[in-house]
């Protein structure tokens, strides 16, 4: 059956949901393909994390499999997020929301005065046995804030009111002004997130262009602040983006030197990999390639598995992102569709990052490859987003599903969360 048909009365979790609010019981299966697009990208993540390793394995002296199986235990806690959330409705992680935000904010306050200084930014604090990285929950959390504000201020027949747009572009800087000092790529990252979803809410083009203009009008003035600041990356930013532009010599015939070391041996696995690639576990610069783990697993997956391979892995998170259009089209209130489409271009856009990072279609950057990098924090906030995409597939009310079943999922939302889907208008 597919996945947004309704299931039978007597199947017996909706049953258990119907005992405590009818209103409640799931009114669709979770869908199946992004069930399948998740296991692909798990699958991928254990075979080439477990090649991309033998760096990290010969300088931490871990044993041979001491990483995968630390990877495997965090895939794991991630698969029971995703279980978790998917059986709970869409309304319960609405107002769990704000919570989550300002959580999100607090830990990356924390980080900026009292995280643990690496090559000379804050970007993480120590949680028990675990490392958090606040930056990863903030992206997502924005992601939220902006679906809860869009969803509230829709406008019947269409379009969306200027305070709402005024609202998610102060939600964006404040969350800005706290990432920049961290990293130019993750305030892009948020800001072409936050833009994408006031398209999709219905945000007319000359809004639009305010906004690109106070984004705009942010980076400048950040930049004059800190163009004297010796504490601040902006001086990072200016030669990774001098590197990027070049000298008009071709990379092949650059030499390989501390600071590009990165980059090239990159590139150099990339090209050794071909079309077909030299099969998973032969991978040779995986020794060589710093951080081929995390930032640079893209590399590996390429090397390995060839163009042919690289490309399925872009293809998948494509996928997701189309499926998550597909669900947010036919769901028939404004709130879930934003919020499944929201998740599913959090997960996208760091992907497309990555990807663009480790081809050299953008300037070098540091950004996980979402479920496949190692990395705790960026496999729970994953998880976290497909176990959000999961519930609303499950949850949310079909356009031209019965009256009746529309009428129960308005009634059990909050009154300003009530609008119709803007892409239904």
């Amino acid at each position: 059956m597919d996945s947004v048909e309704s299931i039978g009365n007597n199947a017996p979790e909706a049953a258990a949901s119907a005992a405590v609010d009818p209103r409640l019981a799931p009114v669709a299966k979770g869908d199946k393909h992004i069930w399948g697009i998740y296991i692909f990208l798990i699958l991928i993540s254990v075979i080439e994390l477990y090649s991309a390793s033998s760096r990290e394995v010969a300088s931490a002296g871990m044993g041979v499999y001491g990483t995968i199986v630390r990877h495997a235990l965090m895939l794991l806690a991630g698969f029971g997020i995703i279980y978790g959330l998917q059986r709970t409705h869409y309304r319960t992680i609405l107002r769990w929301i704000p919570s989550f935000a300002l959580l999100s904010v607090a830990m990356m306050i924390y980080t900026i005065f009292f995280g643990s200084d690496i090559n000379g930014a804050r970007r993480s604090f120590n949680l028990l046995f675990f490392s958090i990285q606040p930056a990863e929950f903030l992206k997502l959390s924005a992601a939220m804030m902006v679906a809860l504000i869009m969803s509230r201020f829709q406008m019947k027949g269409g379009g969306v009111a200027t305070k709402a747009v005024v609202a998610s572009a102060i939600v964006i800087l404040v969350f800005g002004v706290l990432l920049v000092p961290q990293g130019l790529t993750n305030t892009v990252l948020l800001m072409c997130i936050s833009m994408s979803m006031m398209i999709i809410s219905g945000i007319g083009i000359r809004k639009l262009l305010v906004v690109l203009l106070v984004y705009g009008s942010f980076f400048g003035l950040y930049l004059m602040v800190a163009k004297n600041d010796d504490s601040s990356r902006a001086g990072t930013w200016g030669e990774r983006i001098s590197a990027y532009i070049g000298t008009g010599t071709p990379k092949y015939e650059e030499k390989i030197t501390s600071d590009n070391r990165q980059e090239m041996l990159g590139f150099i696995a990339q090209a050794h990999g071909g079309i077909t690639g030299v099969m998973p576990g032969n991978s040779r610069e995986t020794s060589r390639l710093p951080l081929a783990f995390t930032d640079y697993i893209y590399s590996i997956v390429v090397e390995e598995l060839g163009l042919w391979g690289g490309l399925f892995v872009l293809v998948l998170y494509l996928w997701l992102l189309g499926r998550a259009n597909f669900i947010a089209s036919r769901c028939s209130r404004a709130f879930p569709a934003l919020l499944v489409i929201g998740m599913a271009l959090t997960i996208v856009f760091q992907a497309l990052f990555h990807i663009c990072i480790v081809t050299g279609v953008i300037p070098v950057s540091g950004q996980p490859l979402p479920l496949i990098s190692k990395g705790g924090s960026s496999i729970f906030v994953t998880s976290i987003a497909f176990g959000i995409m999961l519930s609303v597939s499950r949850f949310a009310v079909r356009t031209g599903s019965k009256k009746r079943d529309i009428n129960n999922e308005i009634s059990v939302l909050p009154e300003e969360v009530r609008a119709d889907n803007p892409s239904q208008l």
